[in-house]
């Protein structure tokens, strides 16, 4: 089933006033823009131009695709909350245009969020676009429009959406190619400045933040319930319609992995950590490693342009432009038990702890963050009972079901169950030097190897990439695990596990293509609890 973003705003230059609206649907998977849709109203309220952005924007999804599942988000609480049936509909004006909002979809396959206003700048946009037209006494056309290209992205890119950063590269790549048949010159290649060195590949970069959004400065407060309508009946949606193709990316070295050439979509810095560490417990419930080292994220429209240069020569490496929609894991690790602070190996033999008080707020600002992002669409949780609790919060939050996927599970750590790094050096030193030495060596007791681990997560990311082809899903589960998605994604060695620090309830993401390569978008994210 398909699934949708419906943004939609209106405003009113008076408030009754000449008012219009704005509207825009996306895909959820890719985030591309479908259609945009935009009218003048005539003499309207905030709040009627509101609703009306809103029954244009499910109208045109419903054009789109009537069977799909659609998710909206508008700056105005008031829609919000109606909609959702939390707040009563008392104003004449509006009570028809929420009952025909209501036809467009089932109710069952409509999901509505409030989002801050500068976290709704495309359709304000189009909606002061609307307004203008009107004045000037002309029509909102959308080959006219330029509110998709001034908007600027949000304050953060979700941490796993592939589709901007290839948008940037596609217009990169298309002003390097006019540049270069202007001048009759073939550019020259630069792919290997997009691999980071020892086969890592380019983490993803934060977005920069819009700015004040100063079309808004002839609009007064809104929210509360106006005057009706004075005229500007119901008018037809005018859209465009957008396609797009694939993506661009580079190898990492000597692994066949690949990196997005347009990850770090806008010139922030991403973060990848790494360190050596005291052996083990960067594998245990623990997961503490102490190095780090910062990895700047290559960005900006210099970087994109040298990157479309390179594309522009066919060189070894390069993977078909049009991979489609790669299935998006989001790894988010649950948050603290007990035995975390203690660094205590806490696998799946063990007490199966549940969360300690601080694990809990730690989910509900993970929970908070994803809910702001709206980027997930499925939640799979490892079975034992701390990632359950974890995604229970998440899940409760996004208004998903929770799945669960025995692969997810934390390594099987044997007699170490429970005894922190040092207590099994002093009862164990053979198995545990034996254990540090080999992915095949089981921890005492009849543990579960590593090499065992990878190959159950292997089999898990194998089978949920199947059933989430082009899809953004958020796997709730442990140390061990998304240490393993990440090393696989980037081809790394057994031994990198000990070279990776992961916080309790931290983010990670690996996107995965049509062509079996994979990119490592984010890592050890922890910015949403402070």
């Amino acid at each position: 089933m398909r699934e949708f973003i419906v943004e939609a705003d209106g405003g009113s230059r008076g408030n009754p006033g000449p008012a219009g609206y704005g509207a825009v649907v996306s895909d959820a998977a890719t985030g591309e823009t479908l259609v945009e849709a935009a009218e003048y109203l005539g003499v309207a309220t905030n709040n009627v131009a509101e609703y009306r952005g809103l029954v244009a924007g499910l109208n045109a999804a419903r054009e789109l695709d009537p069977e799909a599942r659609v998710h909206v988000r508008m700056d105005s609480k008031l829609v919000i909350e109606q909609m959702t049936g939390r707040w009563k509909i008392k104003h004449p004006a509006m009570k028809p245009l929420a009952a025909e909002a209501a036809r467009a979809f089932p109710r069952e396959r409509v999901t509505y969020e409030w989002i801050p206003r500068e976290r709704n700048k495309h359709a304000d946009r189009l909606a002061n676009e609307a307004m203008d037209a009107g004045k000037r006494g002309e029509t909102w056309s959308p080959a006219a429009s330029r509110a998709d290209l001034d908007t600027p992205p949000a304050a953060a890119a979700p941490p796993a959406d592939a589709a901007a950063g290839a948008a940037r590269v596609r217009a990169a790549l298309a002003s390097a190619s006019g540049a270069s048949d202007a001048a009759g010159e073939r550019p020259g290649s630069e792919a290997g400045t997009r691999s980071a060195p020892d086969g890592g590949s380019t983490p993803a970069g934060a977005g920069v933040p819009g700015d004040g959004g100063a079309d808004r400065a002839e609009r007064p407060a809104r929210d509360g319930a106006g005057a009706e309508a004075a005229s500007g009946a119901a008018g037809v949606v005018t859209g465009r319609v957008r396609a797009g193709d694939g993506v661009l990316r580079v190898p990492t070295a000597g692994t066949g992995g690949a990196a997005e050439t347009g990850a770090a979509e806008t010139g922030a810095e991403g973060l990848t950590r790494a360190g050596e560490a005291e052996p083990g417990v960067a594998t245990s419930d623990a997961g503490a490693a102490t190095g780090r080292g910062p990895v700047p994220a290559a960005a900006g429209a210099d970087a994109d342009r040298r990157a479309a240069q390179a594309a522009a020569t066919p060189g070894v490496g390069w993977a078909p432009a049009d991979m489609g929609a790669p299935a998006t894991f989001v790894l988010l690790r649950h948050g603290e038990t007990p035995l975390t602070p203690q660094k205590r190996f806490s696998g799946s033999g063990g007490s199966d702890p549940s969360l300690s008080a601080a694990g809990r707020e730690q989910a509900e600002k993970a929970a908070e963050f994803l809910a702001r992002r709206g980027t997930v669409q499925a939640v799979v949780s490892s079975p034992l009972a701390r990632t359950r609790e974890t995604a229970g919060i998440v899940a409760a939050r996004l208004g998903l079901d929770v799945g669960v996927d025995d692969g997810l599970r934390e390594t099987d750590f044997g007699a170490w169950e429970g005894l922190t790094f040092g207590e099994v050096r002093e009862r164990h030193p053979d198995d545990l030097n034996a254990w540090l030495s080999s992915p095949d060596a089981e921890p005492t007791g009849g543990g579960e190897s590593f090499a065992a681990t990878a190959a159950r997560v292997a089999a898990a990311r194998d089978r949920l990439i199947a059933a989430h082809a082009g899809r953004t899903v958020l796997l709730v589960t442990h140390v061990t695990p998304i240490k393993t998605f990440v090393r696989l994604a980037l081809g790394a060695p057994p031994e990198a596990l000990f070279r990776m620090e992961l916080s309790a309830a931290s983010l990670s993401a690996v996107a995965y293509y049509a062509d079996g390569n994979a990119s490592v978008r984010l890592f050890n994210d922890t910015s949403h609890l402070r």
